[in-house]
């Protein structure tokens, strides 16, 4: 397989001029000091992850997430399974298109709904199985644990978008990976014959759905365990790859405006739960 040059994140800088102290608890304080010309060296730029770690908080953390607060590894897993997978409202497949239409909406534009892969913004209604429409998108390809359209992981919207038909096709079943050739109908996304790379603006959106789907659906509720391994042509496995280069594309594209406010409706209008690596991307690197 091609080898690409992964996203890099060159807002950050190699130096810094600051001492940020965290607070934790009911809510995050940073007391940034600006360090003396005479002062010691600076110590080493943390990495991205140590740096979410430092300033993320939530407005639910109080609340939603207080069981989880202070785990990491399995604990910090389980306890994330729990909470989501607590209180859920299920959609059926043919109601998962009215969702995207309000989840996915064009901020710009409230009668479009954007596509994940091309970026394209679409009229709601344009919508089917022809040619330049959009459909609804697996992210967590469902062929992997064979779960289908099934009410649940099968109409999940946490990992249900809207693309353009042939797009989706072309993505197909594929893992995640960096590499291959460009995407003619989807320039700056790219593959192979065994994965798919998004561009670089949502990279990090595929990456928290596919993580997000590994700890919702454990194996207690009669769908499969689904995990992602750090391989690709993962088949019909309930697995996906590769999870060092989703953990890289998670780091590099934190969350944005839309994909919060998508998790925020998904929680407050439709299914009533929450993507955690939205609300905490740092949680990533304390599971895996």
């Amino acid at each position: 397989m091609g080898e690409r040059t992964p996203l890099v994140d060159t807002s950050r800088t190699t130096a810094r001029r600051r001492i940020v102290t965290a607070l934790t608890g009911t809510a995050l304080l940073g007391l940034a000091v600006q360090v003396p010309a005479t002062a010691a060296p600076e110590p080493a730029p943390r990495t991205p992850a140590a740096s979410a770690a430092a300033y993320v908080t939530t407005a639910y953390d109080d609340t939603y997430y207080k069981d989880a607060l202070g785990k990491t590894g399995p604990e910090l897993k389980s306890a994330l399974h729990t909470i989501i997978s607590s209180g859920v409202s299920k959609l059926s497949y043919s109601q998962v298109w009215d969702a995207l239409k309000a989840t996915d909406q064009d901020p710009e534009n409230s009668s479009n709904v954007i596509l994940l892969y091309t970026g394209r913004s679409q009229s709601k209604d344009d919508n089917g199985g022809d040619p330049d429409q959009w459909n609804r998108e697996h992210v967590w390809a469902k062929s992997h644990g064979d779960f289908g359209t099934a009410t649940g992981p099968g109409t999940d919207i946490h990992h249900l978008r809207p693309t353009d038909v042939s797009v989706n096709s072309t993505r197909g079943n594929k893992d995640f990976d960096n590499g291959g050739s460009e995407v003619g109908e989807a320039p700056g996304n790219y593959t192979d014959g065994d994965s798919f790379e998004p561009r670089d603006a949502v990279k990090g959106d595929v990456a928290r759905m596919i993580l997000y789907m590994a700890v919702r659906y454990d194996g207690d509720d009669g769908f499969p365990d689904l995990e992602p391994n750090d391989k690709v042509d993962n088949g019909s496995a309930p697995a996906i790859g590769r999870l060092s280069v989703l953990k890289t594309w998670s780091e590099q594209d934190p969350p944005d405006d839309f994909e919060k406010n998508r998790n925020e409706v998904i929680f407050d209008t439709y299914q009533h739960n929450r993507n955690p690596f939205i609300d905490h991307p740092e949680w990533v690197d304390a599971i895996w």
